[in-house]
């Protein structure tokens, strides 16, 4: 069968690593240190994948621009606490394993830190299964299409050729804007009704079903 695609890309918190209720509770807990207003869960959820400014602007509209360091470092604080009891999502290792085992180009676009992808790559080793890869501290955040343009160019990939997966809006509006197809799963930080007003290619609920998808469409 003929391939597909030519790059497939992942979001990394949330499609790849259950870390979203961890993300959102450290927020809560930055926030609480402060004494600003405390982020609803489902507030705190719904920044991740974006940029920090971006992120701390949308669930902590309160914190002024003077106090972001100050914030983020008692993010840190807390995301530190707790960064070693991270998990994969089931089945996640095995499925990566395959595609690159079949020639298939891996890539991965992040809200994280280079240093924090750095960190994780270190500890699910993972970080040899992909191509390349992209953070929001090195280029434009999501949902601007720069990350998935950078990797296109430096792999020499057809963006109409790329597929983003991730579980955010974020991550499917970087990828209609940057011309490339998308694939929403349900299992992460944004509920299944505003990934699919996006209008993805595909939406899955698990790591089952994606992997199912990627190998009769990829």
């Amino acid at each position: 069968m003929a391939r597909r695609f030519d790059l497939i890309v992942f979001d990394w918190d949330g499609t790849i690593v259950d870390s979203t209720a961890m993300i959102a509770l450290c927020i809560q807990k930055a926030a609480a240190d402060l004494g600003l207003t405390v982020p609803t869960m489902e507030q705190a959820s719904h920044v991740i994948g974006l940029g920090l400014h971006d992120a701390l602007a949308r669930a902590v509209p309160e914190l002024t621009s003077g106090r972001i360091e100050e914030f983020s470092a008692r993010y840190r604080y807390h995301w530190f606490a707790c960064e070693h009891e991270i998990v994969l999502f089931e089945g996640v290792r095995e499925m990566l394993v395959e595609l690159a085992e079949r020639g298939v180009p891996l890539a991965v676009a992040t809200g994280k830190s280079r240093r924090g992808l750095a960190r994780a790559f270190d500890q699910t080793g993972l970080g040899a299964l992909f191509e390349s890869s992209r953070c929001a501290d090195e280029t434009h955040p999501k949902p601007h299409p720069a990350m998935l343009l950078e990797l296109c160019e430096e792999l020499a990939v057809e963006l109409p050729r790329t597929v983003m997966i991730g579980d955010t809006t974020h991550d499917l509006e970087m990828a209609a804007a940057a011309g490339a197809a998308g694939i929403g799963v349900t299992y992460g930080a944004h509920p299944r009704d505003q990934l699919a007003a996006c209008a993805p290619l595909a939406l899955v609920g698990n790591v089952v079903e994606l992997r199912h998808w990627l190998d009769t469409n990829r």
